[in-house]
């Protein structure tokens, strides 16, 4: 199932924003995991400095997983005065089994609800089984793999703000004899830890990207990877 055309994850401030439609799965045959999530030099020093994190935290993650798939992707120009963001796709057993993006938004002014001047948005989908879906507290455990992915990987996380959705289709007519299909959608943003100190801000937006594959690991169903040597200032499981 594919839960295409959907909208993108909550804006800074929680209110969801519109996604182009039309964006599709593809298969991992020819990705790049080093593609550049945006154009380099933004003429913004602090911006290309998250960015390199970012892309950091990002080779952390391929290096350590064989079953998550990267590619860029172009963020809202309207959401921030600078922004970039990644894309990955999920195997398990060689078949696609999620989706996500993430974005990593700055504005040195700051905007309303966020507690620094970065706010990273992230969006997680993929297929589960029936069953799954209808359990009541799939939303209660779908949030607690990401709280408990940022509480290990990016600890200084603030103001967080998401959803968790489940969609479950039925097929009627010439389709009723389709088996329902059942999926799993989460929503989230957050502030990094900004104090002012670029290596923090470098380990909080890093830990960020490992605690967003981390989410769309377990909602895909794949087996937990190693430690990884990103966002290690978190508390151990």
């Amino acid at each position: 199932m594919r839960l295409a055309d959907t909208p993108a994850p909550p804006r800074a401030g929680g209110q969801a924003d519109a996604v182009p439609a039309g964006h599709i799965r593809t298969a991992a045959a020819g990705r790049d995991h080093s593609a550049p999530a945006r154009e380099a030099n933004s003429g913004d020093p602090v911006f290309d400095a998250a960015v390199a994190a970012l892309e950091a935290g990002r080779d952390a993650v391929a290096s350590a997983r064989d079953d998550l798939e990267f590619e860029g992707w172009p963020a809202p120009k309207r959401l921030a005065p600078h922004a970039v963001a990644l894309a990955a796709t999920a195997f398990r057993d060689g078949e696609e089994a999620g989706e996500g993006k993430l974005m990593l938004l700055y504005d040195p002014a700051g905007q309303d609800g966020w507690t620094g001047t970065f706010r990273i948005v992230i969006q997680v989908q993929a297929d589960v089984e029936e069953e799954m879906a209808a359990d009541p507290l799939l939303g209660e455990v779908g949030w607690s793999w990401l709280t408990d992915a940022l509480d290990l990987h990016a600890p200084g996380y603030a103001a967080p703000s998401g959803t968790v959705t489940r969609v479950i289709t039925e097929g009627y007519g010439a389709k009723s004899d389709d088996p329902p299909a059942t999926g799993f959608e989460l929503r989230a943003s957050w502030c990094p830890a900004d104090d002012g100190n670029g290596d923090e801000i470098a380990a909080e937006i890093g830990g960020a990207v490992a605690a967003w594959c981390e989410l769309l690991a377990s909602a895909a169903g794949l087996p937990a990877a190693g430690t990884l040597a990103i966002g290690s200032r978190g508390r151990r499981r």
